[in-house]
This record gives structure tokens, C-alpha cells and sequence, in this order.
């Protein structure tokens, strides 16, 4: 298990934990992991090779988080990776991005990409989850404490997948119930919403008035010059350009083929989180 530290992560190792299924967890910072039953804790980086070979001696099956978005990411993992190879690892299940392309209008989606070409070039053994935003991000993170989302979205629409939906089914691929080798899987919520819809899910689950305000994208960088490095700021943006490009509304029943049950509508994965 990686990134048991985060949001993703973390929930899949107390879904693997409640299961009894004995695990490992690898954190860059040991005491932050969760104290879980029959589960150990190694330390260790993306990056650090030997360590990770480490880690991964004897392990069957692989959660990859993404590494958090600095400029060798895609380095790191392919580090990570390498590592896997030499402990022999028999599967990888990488949490990837619904659109991994090496143009991708949202940034962060080229390096899944990347890293998707060093996964099939490693001959491990792989199922790959390709994500949409997570709903919690688009019913939070976009708001960021405001009364409204703003932002270059234009009329575009998001198919927002619940974390909770993502994990079940990475539990469900790790414990054999469901998924195949070599397969690859899209996660999205049921329907696709534009952001007038999430900025109303927001408004109930936050008690107050949240609305959804458009940017050109000139008024987008304005607002946010200054506030982070320029990486980060173009990941913010190219967000919202992601969603209208249209590259972010595809619907799929992949939540529903991996889990049993429909994918989490947004409103209700909203509202868990406010709770």
C-alpha cells in the first residue's frame, strides 16, 4: 500500500484492514500512517529505489498512488517501479487519471500518462484506474471556502467520481473479487454535472449560498497570481479547462462492474464530506 497517508490511500488500507487481510504500508513519514491491525510500516520515498525494493520483497499486489505533483514525479514512480520489478511483485494496480494523454489539458493528467507508458514497458503484471476529479475536490477544493466556484469551465461538465467509490474498488482488485490483469478501468460518478450543479451540491452540504461565477481565462490567471508556484497555478487552471474542453464528462459504469452497486451520485458524496 502506498499513499496510506492521503485520502485515497488511506481508506483502502482500513477497508483492507477490516478484511484481515494482512498488509504493508509505505510512507515517506512512518508516523503518519494509520496503526491498523495486521499491517506494518515501512519507510521510504518513491524515489529511493532501495528502499522500496525493501518494502516490496514478498509483497503479491501493489496500490500506486501517485506521487505528489513535484517536477520528478513521473521520475520517482518510474523509480518505484524499476523497484517493483526487481522484488517481483505479480501485480500493480497504478491510480491513474481519465484522461492520460501527453497533451492533456489538465497538466497533471501528462504525467499519468507517462507513467503509464513505464508501467506497460515494466512487464509487471497491471490494472490501471483512471479517475475523474474526485467529487469531494469539486465540491470543496473549488469553493475554497468562498461563496462561490471560479473559474474558465465555461458550460463544461464533470463526471466526479466518490473517493469512497475508488476505494471499494481498489479493495475489491487487491482482495481478487473483481478486476482483471491488464485490464484498464475509468471511474465516474453516474451522471455529468456542470458547475452550476456542483455549486448547488455545495450550497446544501455547507449550509450558505455557493455559486458558480465563470473566468476568461486572463481574469483566471489574475486572480490567482502570486498564489503558488507557477505549476501550481496552472494546475488550477487547466482544471477548469479541462472541464471545458469536455475532456472531464465521459460517464462510465466501471464504479458499478468493480463494486456491485451504482456510483455515489455527487450531492450525496458532497454531503458525507460536510458531515
Amino acid at each position: 500500500m502506498t499513499g496510506v497517508t492521503g485520502q485515497l490511500g488511506g481508506r483502502v488500507a482500513r477497508r483492507l484492514a477490516a478484511a484481515g487481510i494482512t498488509q504493508t504500508m509505505i510512507a515517506r513519514h512512518p508516523r503518519r500512517a494509520p496503526r491498523l491491525p495486521r499491517a506494518r510500516v515501512m519507510p521510504g520515498n518513491y524515489g529511493d529505489r532501495t528502499a522500496m525494493r525493501r518494502a516490496l520483497t514478498g509483497v503479491e499486489r501493489v496500490l500506486l498512488v501517485s506521487a505528489t505533483a513535484t517536477p520528478d514525479r513521473v521520475a520517482q514512480q518510474g523509480e518505484f517501479l524499476r523497484a517493483a520489478q526487481d522484488a517481483g511483485v505479480g501485480l500493480v494496480v497504478y491510480v491513474s487519471f481519465c484522461t492520460p494523454w501527453p497533451e492533456a489539458t489538465f497538466v497533471h493528467g501528462r504525467d499519468h500518462w507517462w507513467t503509464e507508458q513505464h508501467l506497460a514497458g515494466s512487464g509487471i503484471p497491471h490494472i490501471i484506474l483512471r479517475n475523474n476529479f474526485y467529487a469531494e475536490f469539486v465540491g470543496r477544493d473549488l469553493t475554497d471556502g468562498r461563496a462561490a466556484i471560479r473559474g474558465p469551465a465555461e458550460d463544461g461538465r464533470v463526471a466526479a467520481v466518490a473517493l469512497d467509490d475508488i476505494a471499494e474498488a481498489a479493495t475489491n482488485i487487491l482482495t481478487g473479487v473483481s478486476g482483471q490483469a491488464g485490464a484498464t478501468y475509468t471511474l465516474t460518478g453516474p451522471a455529468a454535472v456542470g458547475l452550476d450543479e456542483v455549486a448547488d451540491a455545495a450550497s446544501t452540504a455547507c449550509g450558505r449560498r455557493v455559486s458558480y461565477r465563470p473566468e476568461t481565462l486572463r481574469q483566471a490567471y489574475r486572480a490567482r497570481d502570486g498564489a503558488g508556484p507557477a505549476r501550481q497555478v496552472e494546475a488550477w487552471v487547466s482544471t477548469y479547462r479541462a472541464i471545458a474542453a469536455g475532456e472531464m464528462a465521459a460517464v462510465t459504469d466501471h464504479v458499478a462492474r468493480l463494486t456491485g452497486r451504482p456510483a455515489t451520485p455527487l450531492a450525496e458524496a458532497v454531503s458525507c464530506l460536510a458531515a
